[in-house]
């Protein structure tokens, strides 16, 4: 009942929202993992935190070995891979944040790539727009894959142990076999037609009778271990170039649905890119994250820059006032993130504009402690361009986000995805496709005015994710964090880092917490099961019009440096309690 009043506010946008947040069916329920969510690094020589134990195994056992943060989390990547098929993987591309114990940050671009036949036409047919969900399945949502691009990068920059050291892990759990967890049970029954779309999905994940397998069966997908084995030995050109290369164009263009055309000069032509991190001031810490084509980063400074005149701390994580507050920051930040952003290399991106502190504080105007905004607009930001107009957020699903932390202090802030649930459906050498793509606005005008984010060929599309690093005034690390779920990735992120910084609350309890944020449509979005939707009648006496408790299928990770017992300090990972993620230290 939950979701038709919310679609009835919203239709597509927030459509979208729903299917992102939706809950775990109660089959899926009661098993439960083993996982160590909230443990201290062993000997201070590092922690992961992941979406699945067994690849927050995988990036400890990195450490274990004396690899780096970045090591740990190539490692993690791949196990993802193989056990969080349907949300993250070398099919999909992601953005990487890393961070050292001097306060040098970096960021990387690797973010998938539409092909060079790309036009902003791309998904129209017969001269109509598609659905989102018509757009999604088969050959025309893919984008070039820039994982392994992006894996390269890193490692040659920052990686200590060998190449092939990193696939260890994932060859082993492809090989060996895994245990389908309540998660991918749960999204395999809700997306059967995406995973089943491609035969080897179908042989993979369903029985003779054409059901899901149930929880707890060992899948092998020697496919991928062989692809892993290939990469692992030959590096990652091995996927850009030859076999792997000519069967990814092979599979998009002559998909059952949307076939496209992408060829292997695509593929082979995909570059990694390093790009300029965002960094800003809240209070007296430094938050940094990736910039455009990720639009998750801006949002998060934006958010705190425009709150940063209210004093959330006195308020506390009860107050709707506070979480009000918090709503109209997002809200205002989410305009300008539909009107401003989209790839660099494409269009004009005032990104200066967005994160000057002057910008925030005029934004910061428009927000009341006693009325709500309902219903936002665009500001003009230094840099900003009439020539593009607001298009609205895109739904994503399928993400993961993980980080590490190394014995030398050094951190990863991983996210990463293929967008829905399992991609576009279609496989190849044992991993799903990314359906990327469709992050771009399929329409690609709005009255007589482009978009930004419009489709072209070679551009990236913009995303939610919003990988983070925090540095306290001491000038150390105090906070890695990140989330999965669209539309819902800032608002996570803002969540852990004010539950952290200003309520005093561990990283774990910070994302266990509920959440307020805003939807499209003018919607207020409050987490139901939790304290917060008691706060329904509250939000609505200071003015939110359309207030709605709805069931959210979040996930978030975090590392933090706590002072412990005796007055020392270690990292402590968390995880998500509503995901199956894990923490793992060597």
């Amino acid at each position: 009942m939950a979701f038709r009043f919310v679609r009835s506010l919203a239709p597509a946008a927030l459509f979208a929202l729903a299917q992102a947040c939706a809950p775990l069916p109660n089959a899926a329920r009661p098993a439960k993992l083993p996982v160590a969510d909230a443990a201290p690094a062993a000997k201070d020589i590092g922690v992961v935190t992941a979406a699945d134990p067994r690849a927050a195994a995988a990036g400890a056992e990195m450490l274990r070995l004396g690899g780096s943060a970045t090591d740990a989390a190539i490692a993690t990547m791949l196990a993802l891979t193989v056990v969080e098929p349907q949300s993250s993987g070398i099919g999909g591309g992601g953005f990487l944040v890393t961070a050292d114990a001097a306060g040098k940050v970096a960021s990387f671009d690797g973010r998938e790539m539409a092909p060079a036949a790309a036009t902003p036409d791309w998904f129209k047919v017969d001269g109509k727009v598609l659905s989102h969900g018509d757009a999604v399945p088969g050959g025309r949502s893919v984008g070039v894959p820039g994982n392994l691009r992006l894996a390269a990068l890193v490692h040659a920059r920052s990686g200590k142990l060998p190449w092939r050291v990193l696939f260890g892990p994932a060859i082993r759990l492809a090989g060996d076999g895994f245990a389908i967890t309540p998660r991918l049970a749960s999204t395999l029954a809700m997306a059967p037609d995406i995973a089943g779309l491609d035969p080897a999905g179908r042989a993979l994940f369903f029985g003779a009778d054409g059901a899901p397998l149930p929880v707890g069966t060992v899948v092998r997908n020697p496919a991928l271990a062989a692809t892993f084995e290939k990469i692992a030995a030959l590096g990652a050109d091995s996927f850009y170039l030859g076999d792997n290369a000519k069967a990814i164009a092979v599979k998009v263009g002559t998909a059952p649905r949307n076939p496209a055309p992408m060829s292997t000069a695509d593929l082979a032509g995909y570059k990694a890119k390093p790009r300029d991190p965002v960094c800003g001031r809240y209070r007296v810490w430094r938050v940094c994250s990736m910039g455009p084509p990720s639009a998750g980063g801006v949002t998060v400074l934006q958010t705190l820059g425009m709150l940063e005149r209210f004093d959330l701390g006195t308020m506390g994580a009860a107050s709707p006032t506070a979480w009000h507050l918090i709503a109209e920051a997002e809200r205002l930040a989410f305009a300008d993130r539909d009107t401003w952003l989209a790839d660099p290399d494409y269009a004009r991106v005032p990104t200066a504009g967005l994160i000057d502190p002057a910008y925030f504080a005029a934004r910061s105007a428009l927000i009341s402690e006693t009325s709500a905004i309902n219903s936002a607009a665009p500001g003009k930001p230094t840099g900003a361009s009439d020539r593009f107009v607001m298009a609205g957020p895109i739904p994503e699903h399928g993400t993961t986000h993980f980080a590490a932390v190394d014995r030398w202090g050094n951190a990863a802030s991983y996210t990463s995805t293929i967008e829905s649930a399992f991609g576009s459906g279609l496989m190849v050498g044992g991993y799903y496709l990314n359906n990327e793509l469709t992050d771009f606005n399929l329409d690609p005008v709005r009255g007589d005015k482009p978009t930004a984010n419009r489709v072209e060929g070679g551009k990236r599309p913009r995303s939610s994710m919003s990988p983070v690093v925090v540095y306290g005034p001491d000038g150390h690390l105090r906070l890695i964090a990140g989330a999965a779920g669209g539309y819902t990735i800032p608002p996570q992120v803002i969540r852990v880092i004010i539950g952290t910084l200003d309520w005093g609350l561990t990283a774990r309890e910070a994302i266990a917490q509920g959440i307020v944020m805003p939807a499209p449509g003018g919607v207020l979005a409050v987490e139901a099961g939790t304290p917060l939707a008691a706060m329904v009648p509250a939000l609505q006496a200071l003015g939110h019009t359309k207030v709605v408790a709805v069931p959210m299928r979040l996930k978030a990770n975090a590392i933090e440096w706590v002072q412990g017992e005796k007055g020392k300090y270690h990292w402590v990972g968390a995880a998500d309690p509503r995901s199956e993620g894990a923490t793992a230290s060597p």
